[in-house]
């Protein structure tokens, strides 16, 4: 139940050995190539492709091995940090190719994108970026000090968030274990733990708050260099969608709140409260089940199963060969992610198990990734790289696999309890990362640092949207948004959240339908082109168009369907 890191390199001994084969393959892929594509055939380039994806491939698998060992003991910072260095150094000498791809005559880009097809659509999403792109000496610049500027402020968030300790009971808590205690079926105990979050927090917030302004003020610097028009600007570009879509996904989500107030409204009347507030979010309905590893492994596997043999053959693999570090332990990273690592290995899962109910949804949620990962290992690393708006659909996919098998089980009278755990966790997926995006567009268009009073009051503005009077939100949830990671790690990262919760919704509405007989093929075929493709291809698969207000309508459709059946029970 823990990784085994020794499948990346045995010893440091080996990874030296490793890192010195790479340097001077390194070294001569740049006497090979550097100021030389222009001249280059076809066919000479696509050689020349193909051992850049080689090189990028060794390097993810060095900075995988050092990111791992950190994520488990952030102790070891130090150690990270020498081999981000390393990488770093070896990345500045293959720097040049993708620039220089970007300055060669359209012609000749356009004689390349042809002839080299399996990397036709990155090279012309590379082309595209054209405009945003900096001199050689200025993006070497960039690369050079990213570990002393976002880079260094992440690490910060990671290592200080993993040692903080949250009091409850006369116990010391970490994140995880504070962050389980509300949804526990005791009000006090919910109650007492949002208390002691809040009160942690507090007492951080003036680092958490310096941090934040740090990657704030780092990305208005990237934007202007690059001359994007706005601070999500390049989120938008790297996700390959228009900003008039995720628009659309904003207002098509706000204008459905009122599907949230009908839930909460329902949820107080079952619980016999007279007002819920924020620590009764997620109070359960009929007691919290709880599920021992080995429970939830069968679950995800029979659930899998019924779906594709694929996917729980996959699964199982993930349980028995150790693809996932499983319970919470001092100094390991909070929260949960699947890392892609490289196909010669197999994707990591980083899990923080407490035997909660909605922990076997994260297995699965990240299960989910672990199988997209190891699908798209068949399209190569530079393809593999997905967009983060279909990179999260596998994810609440799996997630919505667990949901119908885990209904289908369970007794009418614990019906309630399952429904309003899964429509909690939508509007988690949904509505509450619309939040974070209006968030954050509000955050990042104030002028300046921005002081921890205003952070505050926009969080508790953009909240307070989202629950309406349905749900009291105590003066201590003004501070909640400094412990999300996102907001650090990756700006405007969250709309990719409702994105894939919404899209899933309609597919899963599709696959239940019956009306898409072939749907499990289509679905594999559709994970295993990675990054291959554009999103608004890969859905059309499907027969739907991303583009269009009507397709957010199908998801927040299938929302009410669930809202509904909640109501009515």
């Amino acid at each position: 139940m823990q990784w085994n890191l020794e499948v990346f390199f045995k010893n440091t001994d080996d990874l030296d050995l490793f890192i010195s084969n790479l340097k001077e393959q390194v070294s001569k892929f740049n006497a090979s190539y550097n100021a030389k594509l222009q001249s280059l055939k076809s066919s000479e380039f696509l050689d020349a492709i193909k051992e850049y994806e080689d090189i990028i491939t060794s390097l993810n698998k060095i900075m995988t091995y050092a990111y791992l060992n950190f994520a488990k003991d952030t102790t070891k910072g130090s150690f990270l940090a020498k081999y981000e260095e390393i990488c770093t150094k070896l990345e500045e000498e293959i720097l040049f190719f993708m620039l220089e791809f970007n300055e060669i005559d359209d012609a000749k880009q356009d004689e390349f994108i042809e002839f080299c097809k399996d990397y036709s659509y990155i090279l012309s999403l590379s082309k595209k970026q054209k405009a945003h792109q900096l001199s050689f000496k200025e993006e070497r610049i960039l690369l050079r000090t990213a570990n002393t500027g976002t880079n260094a402020f992440s690490r910060l968030f990671d290592e200080s968030m993993a040692r903080l300790k949250f009091h409850l009971d006369g116990k010391e808590l970490s994140e995880e274990e504070i962050l389980s205690k509300l949804s526990d079926s005791d009000r006090n105990v919910r109650k007492n733990a949002a208390l002691s979050l809040s009160v942690t927090l507090e007492q951080n917030q003036h680092l958490l708050t310096y941090i934040y302004n740090m990657i704030k003020t780092d990305l208005k610097n990237d934007c202007e260099l690059r001359g994007y028009e706005l601070p999500e600007s390049s989120r938008h570009q790297s996700n390959q969608i228009e900003k008039s879509s995720v628009d659309a996904l904003i207002k098509a989500s706000e204008n459905s709140f009122d599907l949230v107030s009908k839930f909460y409204d329902k949820k107080r009347q079952i619980l016999g409260l007279e007002k819920l507030y924020d620590y009764d979010r997620y109070a359960p309905i009929n007691g919290d089940s709880e599920f021992s590893w080995d429970e939830a492994k069968d679950i995800v596997l029979k659930a899998f199963g019924e779906f594709s043999p694929e996917f729980a053959n996959l699964a199982k693999r993930a349980f028995d060969e150790n693809w996932c570090d499983v319970f919470p332990a001092p100094n390991k990273q909070s929260g949960a992610f699947s890392h892609s690592a490289v196909s010669q290995v197999h994707p990591f899962v980083l899990l923080n198990f407490t035997n909660k109910r909605r922990d076997v949804f994260t297995v699965a949620h990240e299960l989910g990734h672990s199988i997209h990962q190891h699908l798209s290992y068949s399209v190569g690393t530079l393809n593999s790289d997905t967009p983060l708006t279909t990179a999260e659909t596998a994810s609440v996919f799996c997630e919505m696999l667990v949901f119908e098998y885990i209904k289908n089980k369970t007794p009418k009278n614990e019906l309630a309890g399952l429904l309003a755990g899964k429509l909690e966790d939508i509007f988690a997926t949904l509505y509450r990362q619309i939040n974070f995006t209006t968030f954050e567009r509000l955050v990042h268009a104030h002028d300046g640092e921005i002081s921890s009073d205003e952070l505050n009051q926009i969080w508790m503005q953009e909240s307070k949207k989202m629950f309406g009077d349905s749900l009291i939100l105590n003066d201590y949830y003004k501070i909640w948004w400094s412990y999300i990671p996102h907001f650090i790690h990756s700006p405007f990262y969250c709309y990719a959240y409702s994105y894939a919760q919404l899209l899933v919704l309609a597919l899963f509405g599709l696959y239940k339908s019956g009306k898409c007989e072939n749907f499990v093929q289509i679905y594999t075929k559709f994970l295993s082109l990675g990054g291959s493709k554009s999103p608004k291809e890969m859905v059309e698969m499907f027969g739907f168009d991303i583009n269009q207000e009507e397709f957010w309508q199908i998801g927040i459709g299938e929302v009410k369907k669930l809202v509904d059946e909640f109501i009515q029970i």
